[in-house]
């Protein structure tokens, strides 16, 4: 007989992590931000609130971990009631100041500064606060997400982190990545298991700080410019996804460092295709338009007499418009679908057996601070 002292017994292997896997279909998004687009032009805007919730229900559903999909439980009426209260708060200001810069016109160009910090303080206090909403309204296996900590406290931060940047002409950014993403993180939960981020700022700085030396030229050269952004958002994704940590979960990628040159050559080849078709059209148009009327093309434009131009104008209007909504779309189908997709398949989720006995915890957040980034045009996704 063999026999072995109690607690001498091997521990057993590690499970393999769990890949992600998205199963959405592309033409059925599409279709879906297509029609988005065309209300969204009819409303005036409005029906984004709807459009974006359908994204992130279809985004989410169609996400799972270890088998099982992931809710999103968010209402577009939400948001909208958000968007308008921050409305309120955000229209008495702009028009204070357009008072005070017409009753103290020599002191307009020093009332800029204040007006712009204030509002650079709400932009990062909406980010912090969306983000706490789009999590509570996440679910994943009956167990939802949630936040605390104050959007204030992560505005400070996040201005004196922006004042440093700024004196080190870009330098301190990684370090400024890696202490707001800690800051939310920790006080990221999934039930009852918190969340903390391993990320440092050397790490992500060692992985571009050549893009960082190069920039100044990138932005003279312009064919450059896509590749260097692409180049930094993927490596920025993949050091974000290295540092997530949810109580024993860990998560970790191999997205390559080109993982995003298509899809932003592909945005700006169908920007270069739209515009081309919309100079094609205004040049169409306004031939038609003398022909038809027998106006000479150099007194169309003429500034004396509107009533010419008005039929260009029309046309100018109808196009911009026509253009604007397929750029939306294009945007849309690449850089959130598509790069949700190809992010996705390179993550790995290790010790997913953390989370197996865990515990709702947490309140719903309003969505009054998604309402203040659609004000302030800092609405992240």
């Amino acid at each position: 007989m063999q026999w072995s002292p109690i607690g001498s017994e091997p521990l057993p292997p590690p499970l393999p992590p769990t890949r992600g896997d998205f199963s959405g279909n592309r033409s059925e998004f599409r279709r879906m931000v297509t029609k988005g687009a065309m209300l969204e032009l009819v409303t005036f805007g409005f029906y984004r609130f709807w459009l974006v919730t359908d994204i992130r229900r279809h985004l989410w559903t169609h996400t799972a971990i270890d088998g099982d999909a992931a809710e999103y439980t968010g209402r577009a009426k939400e948001l909208l009631i958000g968007f308008l209260v921050a409305l309120a708060i955000l229209v008495p200001i702009y028009l204070a100041y357009f008072l005070i810069g017409i009753e103290f016109e020599r002191w307009q160009g020093f009332a800029s500064l204040p007006l712009f910090i204030g509002f650079y303080a709400f932009g990062q206090f909406a980010i912090f606060r969306a983000r706490r909403y789009r999590l509570t309204r996440t679910v994943w296996r009956g167990v939802r997400f949630w936040m605390d900590g104050s959007g204030w406290a992560y505005s400070l931060r996040a201005m004196l982190w922006g004042l440093l940047v700024f004196l080190t002409l870009g330098l301190a950014l990684p370090w400024r990545a890696a202490a707001l993403e800690r800051y939310k993180m920790q006080h990221t939960h999934y039930g009852d298991l918190s969340g903390h981020f391993e990320g440092d700022g050397w790490t992500f700085f060692k992985r571009g700080w050549w893009l960082w030396l190069l920039s100044p030229v990138a932005l003279v050269i312009f064919p450059l410019a896509p590749f260097f952004y692409a180049e930094f958002k993927a490596r920025e994704w993949r050091w974000w996804l290295d540092g997530i940590r949810i109580g024993g979960v860990s998560l970790s990628s191999n997205l390559p460092h080109d993982a995003f040159y298509g899809l932003y050559w592909k945005v700006i080849g169908w920007w270069t295709l739209l515009s081309a078709a919309f100079g094609a059209y205004m040049v169409g148009g306004t031939l038609l338009v003398v022909q038809l009327t027998g106006v000479p093309v150099d007194q169309v434009f003429e500034p004396g007499d509107g009533a010419k131009s008005i039929p260009v104008v029309a046309m100018m209007v109808i196009g911009y418009f026509a253009v604007a909504l397929a750029v939306n779309i294009v945007m849309r189908v690449y850089l959130q679908r598509d790069l949700w997709a190809k992010v996705l398949e390179t993550v790995e989720v290790h010790d997913i057996a953390a989370a197996a006995d865990v515990r709702g915890s947490g309140q719903l957040a309003s969505a009054l601070g998604e309402g203040f980034a659609d004000g302030l045009d800092v609405a992240g996704f």
